[in-house]
């Protein structure tokens, strides 16, 4: 079943807190809600359908429901780490289409800053089927998307340099957001001058951790057309699983080899046609590989496609993440699929930062990768348009 057109984004919001001391997760939630339902025009009320992952407190939905003092008939808590919300995006817009809700409520939040990096990650479960094979050698986040990394440059010749790139383009574009953690301009010296995390990527190669979130609101389009916003409409969704393959795995490329061209076909356009992308950067290679699966550069180009300053608001032919992106501006509960949406949805309304608004921008991607590019993940992407 296609979604082009089944239904619209009628309400965004970005928490604007970056550590959340006071503040618990479920008010976190309950935040982020109200301020999406006021940027809607909508009331707690109108929600019949609630979505959230593993980053919700308690039972998840039914703890929630309950605390937000929600009256639904259809809830979704996939759970594929940070690239759910975009994937409840589209299973949104499917319970709409199906007649399961007409209005439904996403959200995100969370506080690993505040708790601390001990309390912030879940320790390994120990039914996971994949924990006695590889919990002895030591896997971290870092690690895996390392190893990511150091494959691409031996294949394709990729450097250190090339991907500092990607830090300075999202550095270019937060130092015109206000709340981004990292507002300070850098250079490509500076990021391949910062400590080594895992060779070969360095400090600057990462993504800060923060605490907040987000929330979305996707209606059916008759309701869209009776509330006095900008409309955002779906047009194109995908969503791919690759996990190791018993260690029969090729490193170069992630699920969004998949998970993008099905949203492409479904919307009825082509990586060309993309004004604005929010890709998600748990690190810079993670940009790097998304560029290249989605289809905006061919494979082992993405160095010097991103080289050129095609990622840059203003100079570039495809700006990226101009809130500063998980690299400088947040990533909420250690996942940030939200907040691409969030600045997708802001580009195509001519509500980003005035510095960095795209002229123009009627169609966006939003991106994201939840798990780890060298074992287990899922890509979701959706494509949305300005009406």
């Amino acid at each position: 079943m296609s979604l082009k057109g089944k239904a619209y984004l009628v309400g965004a919001y970005e928490h604007p807190t970056r550590r959340a001391d006071d503040i618990s997760v479920a008010r976190l939630h309950s935040e982020v809600a109200k301020g999406a339902l006021e940027d809607a025009g909508l009331s707690k009320s109108d929600i019949d359908g609630y979505f959230c992952a593993g980053d919700a407190p308690g039972l998840g939905a039914t703890s929630m429901v309950e605390y937000l003092g929600l009256n639904v008939r259809h809830v979704d808590t996939t759970e594929c780490g940070g690239s759910a919300p975009i994937l409840h995006v589209a299973h949104a817009a499917e319970a709409i289409a199906a007649g399961r809700c007409n209005i439904a409520l996403v959200t995100l939040a969370g506080r690993p800053r505040a708790a601390g990096a001990s309390l912030a990650l879940k320790a390994p479960d120990p039914d996971a089927p994949d924990l006695p094979f590889e919990l002895p050698f030591g896997p971290a986040t870092q690690n895996l998307y390392a190893m990511v990394a150091r494959r691409h440059m031996h294949e394709f010749g990729t450097t250190s340099e090339q991907l500092a790139c990607i830090k300075v383009a999202a550095s270019q574009h937060a130092q015109h957001n206000p709340h981004a953690m990292l507002q300070k301009p850098v250079t490509v010296e500076e990021v391949v001058n910062s400590p080594m995390i895992s060779d070969p990527l360095h400090r600057l190669d990462c993504c800060v951790m923060s605490d907040g979130g987000g929330a979305v609101i996707v209606a059916r389009p008759e309701i869209a057309a009776q509330l006095n916003r900008p409309k955002v409409k779906l047009l194109g969704a995908g969503e791919a699983q690759k996990d190791g393959q018993a260690g029969q795995i090729d490193l170069t490329y992630s699920a969004a080899v998949w998970s993008g061209p099905a949203a492409f076909e479904m919307a009825g356009v082509s990586p060309a046609d993309i004004k604005y992308a929010s890709l998600y950067d748990s690190f810079t290679i993670t940009v790097l590989m998304q560029l290249e699966d989605l289809g905006f550069c061919r494979k082992g180009e993405g160095g010097r496609f991103v080289a050129d300053g095609n990622l840059i608001a203003g100079h570039g032919t495809l700006p990226f993440n101009t809130d500063g992106g998980g690299l400088c501006n947040n990533h909420p509960a250690n996942r940030g699929g939200m907040t691409k949406v969030i600045e997708a949805v802001r580009q195509l309304r001519g509500e980003a930062a005035p510095a960095v608004q795209v002229p123009g921008c009627d169609l966006a991607i939003a991106s994201g990768i939840g798990g780890a590019l060298a074992s287990r993940h899922t890509a979701g992407t959706i494509i949305l348009g300005r009406e």
